[in-house]
């Protein structure tokens, strides 16, 4: 399960461009807790520590709790904008949430045992078409990862969601279909020999 994290932040009654400016040259972050049928809290966190956060590679799909104004609120983190120039955070909005609120996420894909799978050890590459899967799940139980198991599969083969393992209590967030994760692909090499083997039979044929 994703570890729950932590984010000081305080109340800010100025909202707009000129306002925003500001604060990010005091070295701030402008922020916004929205949802849960109430009314929107703008707040200003400081850059530094939502740098520390974003850093650890799970922060959008983990609990923040964020001390704001003297309380302490429960969010998910929804978005974050990034300055095009510097690549550093210019606004965060945040999901106000419950402690078991069901919640959309999207949770980060690692492939097991490519030495068990005899299409890879043949010399097939692992195209991957999901590396990430949109779940829902319990806010309480967001998982750091799935584990997507490639033992047995051949070049040619498809992996679909079916074929997944997924956390207790999380649901695929698309479920009208049977999506592909990952597929083995023969190697260029092999691809290219079958492609001159096949055109040297037309020549002889012709």
């Amino acid at each position: 399960m994703s570890d729950q994290l932590t984010l000081s932040a305080e109340t800010r009654d100025r909202v707009g461009k000129g306002a925003s400016r500001s604060l990010r040259r005091e070295g701030r972050v402008p922020a916004v807790i929205y949802g849960n049928n109430e009314e929107p809290t703008p707040i200003h966190v400081n850059g530094r520590e939502l740098m520390r956060l974003l850093m650890t590679g799970h922060f959008m799909n983990s609990v923040v709790m964020v001390d704001a104004g003297g309380s302490t609120i429960r969010t998910l983190p929804k978005d974050v904008a990034f300055d095009p120039v510097t690549d550093l955070p210019v606004h965060v909005d945040f999901l106000r949430i419950g402690e078991h609120s069901t919640v959309t996420v999207q949770v980060p894909v690692v492939f097991t045992d490519e030495e068990e799978a005899p299409g890879i050890k043949r010399g097939g590459v692992l195209n991957v078409v999901r590396h990430e899967l949109e779940l829902v799940v319990d806010a309480a139980n967001i998982p750091d990862q799935v584990e997507v198991s490639l033992k047995g599969a051949e070049v040619g083969d498809s992996i679909h969601i079916s074929a997944v393992t997924l956390p207790q209590g999380a649901q695929p967030a698309i479920e009208d279909r049977d999506f592909t994760i990952a597929t083995i692909v023969a190697p260029s090499a092999l691809k290219s020999s079958e492609g001159d083997t096949q055109t040297e039979v037309e020549d002889a044929g012709a």
